[in-house]
């Protein structure tokens, strides 16, 4: 990068091309993601037709933009035509309507239906990440006709690894590895090696489900079909690594109490990422009056046993972080599809039974920290902590298990039932569980 930032403050044209083309064009693209408009459009220029397409496919939307506002319909004409269709639509998602218009006005017509249809697609669908570069034989044809029809399409991506085999009507009919073409007889029928036993997903199937397929069954690219079960494109794991990174970031905003952003921290505005946030804070804010209540409430046991007050951060921090490690493996285990609804009853049985091992461990913990460490404690004020201490655990884990579980079945993103939503719940319950047991023990009004 610095190297580069050299060549082009010193106007070294000739030595600057001869080091793009001797970078990688994916570190090519990160080092333009992070020069100003101007000079990432100096440097753009002086790619290759074929590198420059690669690049364009890698930069951040914003660049993108900027390079299709400055580019003449001449120049928009050739680096679109060498862009694959899915980046292409990839990036038309992000856009402003003038940018589409100008993209689409320099397409050739049979290219300009073919994007218009994939961004008729709904935003997290098959549909929208798939891609038609890939390569698909007759299963009627032989291994000879079958490898001269593929050097015809001279197709240059990763998709020709599988082939896809199709039948009368453009029905899918499998799929045939490349390397067992290539050891085939050239004689050989293709039907009679194709593999019969494939896994697909239709246009419209959620792109999520399409990531746990392709983590379940460690799969490269899998074929899309329309509802006449005819093959109309491929995902590849580019696409779905993708989608992972996306998904998992949202779910990790989730998580964190903030609404789900596009844009990189960096390129997220403050005013932006300020009301992304707000929103659950003014929640999670007035939820927790209700702490605040429940206190005010029972001033006069906190009056009459002040000693009391001292262990209230303890237990609402334990029982927190209790229902914390139980909603993030609850959620984790929906996300991979490993728990459903159907679980609920088991993830409870088992969540109790974790909860009183983890009780009375803390609780034991607790009395021989009392028993050592100052301040000195009665017993009675010993036995309703313990007791307190132990009801929080046991109810934060259930809290923690269950609410994720709850927000699946109804149709909501079981990340929202995570850290900050889960610890004031969880507080509010480990206040009225401690000051009722104080209440009946000390028997206090």
């Amino acid at each position: 990068m610095e190297n580069i930032k050299t060549l082009i403050e010193n106007n070294g044209t000739r030595e600057l091309q001869h080091a793009l083309t001797d970078m990688n064009n994916i570190d090519v693209a990160e080092c333009l993601n992070e020069l100003d408009n101007q000079k990432m459009l100096m440097v753009f220029r002086l790619l290759s037709k074929d590198d420059a397409s690669e690049v364009f496919s890698n930069l951040d939307p914003n660049l993108q933009q900027h390079i299709i506002e400055m580019f003449n319909d001449t120049e928009v004409e050739a680096l679109i035509k060498d862009v694959f269709l899915d980046d292409t639509v990839d990036f038309l998602e992000e856009v402003p309507a003038a940018v589409v218009k100008k993209v689409l006005k320099n397409c050739d017509p049979k290219r300009r239906d073919l994007i218009n249809k994939f961004l008729n697609y709904p935003e997290d669908s098959a549909g929208s990440i798939m891609t038609i570069e890939f390569v698909d034989l007759y299963r009627t044809i032989t291994v000879a006709q079958a490898i001269k029809r593929i050097r015809s399409l001279k197709i240059d991506r990763d998709t020709i690894n599988t082939l896809y085999i199709k039948g009368k009507s453009r029905t899918f009919v499998g799929t045939l590895a490349i390397h067992k073409l290539l050891t085939a007889d050239d004689d050989t029928i293709i039907e009679d090696i194709m593999d019969k036993q494939f896994i697909s997903v239709s246009t419209d199937d959620d792109r999520e489900l399409i990531a746990e397929k392709f983590r379940k069954y460690d799969l490269t690219s899998i074929p899309v079909t329309d509802k006449e079960n005819k093959l109309v494109g491929i995902i590849t794991i580019d696409d779905i690594i993708d989608v992972i990174d996306e998904e998992n970031t949202e779910d990790f905003q989730k998580m964190a109490a903030m609404s789900p952003s596009q844009d990189t921290y960096m390129k997220t505005g403050v005013f932006s990422m300020a009301k992304n946030r707000i929103l659950w804070l003014l929640v999670l804010m007035v939820s927790a009056t209700i702490t605040g209540n429940i206190m005010t409430a029972y001033n006069k046991v906190l009056e009459s046993a002040v000693i009391l007050a001292s262990f209230i951060p303890m237990l609402m921090d334990t029982g927190g972080n209790c229902g914390s490690q139980s909603s993030t493996l609850i959620i984790r285990g929906l996300a991979l599809g490993e728990l459903s609804a159907a679980d609920s009853v088991k993830i409870m049985f088992k969540e109790l039974r974790v909860a009183i091992v983890v009780g009375l461990a803390l609780v034991a913990a607790f009395l021989i920290k009392s028993a050592i460490l100052p301040p000195a404690i009665s017993m009675s004020v010993a036995i309703v902590v313990s007791i307190s201490l132990f009801l929080t655990v046991i109810i934060a884990k259930l809290i923690g298990g269950t609410l994720p579980i709850i927000a699946d079945k109804f149709g909501f993103d079981p990340a929202l039932m995570a850290s900050p939503l889960i610890t004031t719940i969880v507080d509010t319950c480990s206040l009225f569980i401690y000051f009722n047991v104080a209440t009946r023990l000390f028997h206090l009004a």
